[in-house]
């Protein structure tokens, strides 16, 4: 049991040098990948199949999406750009995707990889620490590149050590300043810490626990009376946590998306 729980949370990993941080998870890799071309695809073939008329199935719920974002992105971010609405709809799609892989039954694509040759493999990306992590440094680049486009060097540099606390005179903004500069850099790492954790953590919370759902039986093959006894339990608990998970994954792209606008609104903001 313990071994089927160990090669189930076991990237796929290609090392190119002898320390572990020279190593890429490969699987990680392959399906990030794959829900930015489904994304792309999806998006890009109902743009351009985009009827005035009564809608499909299909692009209703693409435009429901877009418009709901767009509504949002226009109540949080204050300023004025034509980038943050999009990139809001593709941060939430592909958060999305990447955490729908996890309703994919938890052995079915480790079985189909190990039948090509393969023995390791991962399905979700934002169960991944690298990979949230990744993400959210290009958050923060944002954010300091936001910033920068909105304020100017010069006053994006002037905040770091004039705010939260403001003095008048020279003599209390001097005293102040390593106060303010302080506040300012822990905010700074807080914001990708607290991005990349809160995603990883529910995210591999919710693949482990459909891995001990499975190991309910796992131990039960050996004994025919266990495992009339546990499939149902198995069945019920499979379905009830699929069922939960769907909000789970939904809520977390949403909130990954909110606080990036949320961010960039703070970012842009002259104080």
């Amino acid at each position: 049991m313990t071994e089927y729980i160990k090669h189930h949370l076991h990237h796929l990993q290609w090392q190119y040098g002898d320390s572990k941080f020279e190593t890429i998870n490969l699987d990680s890799v392959f399906f990030l990948l794959l829900a930015s071309v489904v994304f792309l695809f999806v998006f890009l073939r109902v743009a351009r199949r985009a009827t005035p008329g009564v809608p499909g199935k299909l692009q209703c719920a693409i435009e429901m999406v877009v418009t709901g974002i767009d509504g949002l992105v226009r109540e949080t971010f204050h300023g004025q750009s034509k980038f943050i609405a999009p990139m809001a709809v593709t941060i939430f799609a592909l958060v999305f995707l990447m955490n729908f892989m996890d309703m994919i039954p938890v052995d079915f694509l480790p079985w189909a990889a190990h039948s090509a040759g393969v023995n390791y493999l991962r399905v979700v990306p934002t169960a991944d620490l690298n990979t949230t992590i990744g993400m959210s440094l290009g958050v923060f680049l944002l954010i300091h590149w936001f910033g920068i486009k909105h304020k100017g060097i010069k006053l994006f540099v002037a905040e770091a050590f004039t705010a939260p606390f403001h003095a008048h005179g020279t003599l209390g903004k001097i005293l102040l300043a390593p106060a303010n500069l302080l506040l300012r850099l822990i905010e700074e790492l807080v914001r990708p810490l607290s991005l990349s954790l809160r995603l990883f953590g529910n995210m591999y919370a919710g693949e482990l626990i459909f891995i001990l759902i499975a190991v309910m039986t796992l131990g039960a093959a050996m004994n025919e009376a266990m495992t009339y006894v546990m499939a149902p339990v198995q069945f019920i608990a499979g379905f009830v946590w699929t069922a939960f998970h769907i909000l789970v994954i939904t809520l977390q792209a949403f909130i990954y998306m909110m606080l990036t606008v949320v961010y960039l609104s703070m970012a842009s903001e002259k104080h």
